[in-house]
């Protein structure tokens, strides 16, 4: 059996120490970071997201960092993208025989990870939310309902979400 390498992970609500905490680790032990934060994938939002990038450079060493600012804010960043990103950044991590530390504050992003969830990209059916549009949202909810437990409450958020999670 081939040997895993470890992929220690930093998690907690935002402004609570995760970054100083990875970039010291990083900067001791050589690593590289992998955000797992669905708002500091956002170019320019700075405040509110606890993205202090000077905490990316300790001793004057610059720590690489991975997920970070790599969308246009107003852009619909999602799991989907983030798995894909992540595998990346992860795979070329690991090739250049370096070590990789995830440092994020969003749930379902580490969830993923340690879950190894297995995403498919899926095209959008116009003709299907169509169709969709004219139904009640209760009807929707029946049928979505038939073909799943719902894990959380938020695909029932709007109407629009409903039919995206059928």
């Amino acid at each position: 059996m081939q040997n895993k390498p470890i992929l220690p992970i930093i998690l907690g609500p935002t402004a609570s120490g995760k970054t100083a905490l990875a970039t010291a680790i990083a900067y001791k032990l050589q690593y590289e970071i992998i955000s797992a934060d669905s708002r500091q994938v956002y170019k320019g939002m700075t405040i509110g997201t606890g993205k202090d990038l000077s905490e990316y450079t300790v001793q004057g060493v610059q720590i690489p960092y991975h997920l970070i600012d790599i969308v246009d804010a107003g852009y619909m960043y999602n799991l989907f993208e983030f798995s894909q990103d992540f595998a990346r950044a992860y795979t070329d991590i690991l090739q250049r025989n370096k070590q990789a530390l995830v440092c994020g504050g969003t749930g379902l992003y580490v969830e993923s990870i340690i879950k190894q969830y297995t995403m498919v990209k899926v095209p959008e059916d116009a003709d299907f939310r169509a169709a969709c549009e004219l139904r009640s949202f209760e009807d929707l909810k029946q049928e979505f309902l038939q073909y799943k437990t719902p894990h959380n409450v938020t695909d029932f958020d709007t109407k629009k979400r409903l039919i995206r999670a059928i």
